[in-house]
């Protein structure tokens, strides 16, 4: 029977095709980012809590994991506005290739995080992720803001990926994933409330802020159910027995499922400059070979140690 890790990364694997998915129902979503984002978390923390309440799952924390929390949750919440006005002010291929530079801001930020040592080749992948960044830039230069939203978002998630690395081997995943989507939603809650009462636009609450078409009901309902509540609770247990940069390595995949699925769903729309590519593939080659090494100096780590205590 296979063991408990190979078990967990194909799950994450299957997860990161659902958050692939993510990105069309996004594209099909009529309404703006932040609305989107304000009833994504809303209705996913409610099925977590419904989870939470059948599996009897406590839900008592100390001060400091709550803060934690909160954090993380703030975290999540401006990643998946700033992925969803990607999509919004450009597309999805543009936004789901430019959010696989991910791992690159992970290479950078693990060690400061974890206190380790910065690797040689990860300065040198670094520079080859800005070399695709800079293809993509100087050939879809209409696309400028999406690119920059897309950026933001890629870096958010290596930060939140970082947070719940350390949280999740401690914690219910459960338990963290209600309250970082209730937290997300809390604080973008409260930013609409004060646009709503004291801004002059239209973006706060309002009569046409609930008034979804049927349509979006249901891609919504599709949105917070399984690629919110499910994978959102799955991706955190996977790390229990998966490092941060391995997640992140895998969820650059995503690019992969949600631009083959954009292509087939939306046809031409998703075409894109070959030049484009050319920019996309640089990128992710360079996460692909950040793993590879990474394995291939943790194994020869392995087995010095092995030889040691021999």
């Amino acid at each position: 029977m296979p063991n408990a890790k190979l078990l967990n990364y194909l799950h994450l694997h299957f997860i990161v095709f659902v958050w692939g998915f993510t990105a069309i129902l996004g594209e099909l979503i009529t309404i703006e980012a932040l609305p989107l984002v304000w009833y994504r978390m809303l209705m996913a923390s409610g099925f977590v809590y419904i989870y939470i309440y059948l599996k009897k799952i406590s839900l008592t924390i100390s001060r400091r994991l709550f803060f934690t929390l909160l954090f993380a949750g703030i975290v999540i919440a401006l990643h998946w506005i700033t992925f969803f006005a990607a999509i919004k002010v450009s597309n999805i291929s543009i936004t789901l290739a430019v959010l696989s530079t991910g791992a690159f801001f992970t290479s950078i930020f693990e060690p400061i995080f974890y206190k380790r040592k910065i690797i040689w080749y990860e300065i040198l992948f670094g520079i080859l992720v800005i070399v695709g960044l800079y293809i993509i830039f100087n050939v879809e230069g209409d696309y400028s803001m999406g690119i920059l939203y897309a950026l933001c978002s890629a870096f958010l998630s290596s930060v939140f990926s970082l947070v719940n690395g350390k949280v999740a081997q401690k914690y219910n995943p459960s338990m963290i994933s209600f309250y970082e989507l209730l937290s997300g939603v809390g604080i973008v809650t409260i930013y609409l409330l004060a646009i709503t009462i004291f801004g002059e636009s239209n973006e706060g609450f309002s009569v046409s802020f609930f008034q979804l078409s049927m349509s979006d009901w249901m891609f919504m309902l599709l949105l917070a159910s399984v690629c919110t509540a499910y994978a959102f609770i799955g991706s955190v247990k996977v790390m229990k027995y998966l490092s941060p940069y391995t997640v992140m390595l895998t969820t650059n995949l995503e690019p992969v499922y949600g631009i083959l699925l954009a292509f087939f769903i939306f046809g031409e729309s998703e075409k894109m400059n070959p030049q484009f590519y050319y920019g996309a593939v640089i990128i992710l080659s360079t996460v692909v070979l950040n793993g590879i090494f990474k394995n291939a100096k943790k194994r020869k780590r392995q087995a010095t140690l092995h030889n040691i205590t021999k």
